[in-house]
């Protein structure tokens, strides 16, 4: 099935307070960065949110209003810190239930394991009857297939839910943005072009930059270094429709040569 989710935003939740403490470094707004980008597309934004069910609550709020694609890394296991599932059911009014599809993988996961010496098959098991918990998704939802170990996320409203393991995650995103979304790829033709500048106060050429977007229509942006031991410089560059960015670059090269710039070689 594919979301008819035309030139709407893409963002990104990652969930966990191991990000937030320092114990785990996110790995995911990059890579869902690279993803996007083989698929012409964009992220617009990105946010980490701790495991406190009320925060999460109010963000997905937020996000399900917001009408933009969305995927969302972490929290969606069975243990008490967990609280994505229920959070995203909160905040949609939806109860949590146990998904068919999801039970029957979660079933074969762990005949899986018990042929392998670990654990039974037998689903009435307390322990198995923890594990049916990761099937529980909000009431409508979708499941999005987990190549890994087979124990799925879920898709609800153009949301993506997927484990925080980046070698179950990152798989799952990718063939969400590969089915869901296709129509998508490559549909704005984007470019990028910059170049560096010495000798040039930021202050002195923002007047330009604000030209550049206001005549052109695209995105202009200035990233200056302190220069790490050697010289100060500014990066300036545009972004955006690959005919508009091309005179907008021309432009502010221009503008920079007549503010005095020294231009690397």
């Amino acid at each position: 099935m594919q979301s008819n989710a035309k030139d709407r935003r893409i963002g990104v939740i990652v969930v966990g307070d191991e990000i937030l403490s320092g114990r785990r470094q996110d790995q995911h707004v990059a890579k869902v960065i690279q993803l996007l980008g083989a698929r012409g597309l964009q992220l617009a934004w990105a946010q980490i949110v701790g495991d406190d069910e009320d925060l999460l609550v109010q963000t997905y709020e937020r996000s399900f209003a917001s009408g933009d694609i969305v995927f969302s890394c972490g929290g969606i296991g069975a243990t008490p810190d967990d609280k994505t599932r229920q959070a995203v059911a909160a905040a949609l009014g939806l109860p949590l239930v146990l998904h068919p599809e999801a039970e029957a993988l979660i079933a074969a996961r762990c005949a899986d394991m018990a042929a392998q010496g670990q654990g039974s098959a037998d689903m009435s098991t307390p322990e198995n009857r923890q594990r049916l918990l990761m099937g529980e998704f909000p009431e409508g939802s979708e499941i999005v297939a987990n190549t890994y170990n087979r124990i799925p996320g879920f898709w609800i409203r153009d949301h993506t839910f997927a484990p925080g393991f980046p070698v179950m995650a990152w798989p799952m995103i990718e063939a969400t943005l590969d089915t869901r979304y296709v129509a998508l790829h490559h549909k704005t033709p984007r470019v990028e072009h910059s170049f560096v500048v010495y000798g040039l106060p930021e202050s002195r050429i923002t007047p330009a930059l604000r030209e550049v977007e206001q005549r052109w229509g695209v995105r202009s942006f200035s990233l200056p270094s302190m220069g790490s031991g050697g010289r100060a410089h500014i990066e300036l560059g545009v972004k955006g429709d690959p005919v508009q960015a091309a005179e907008a670059l021309q432009y502010l090269r221009e503008q920079a040569a007549r503010l005095g710039a020294e231009f690397s070689v």
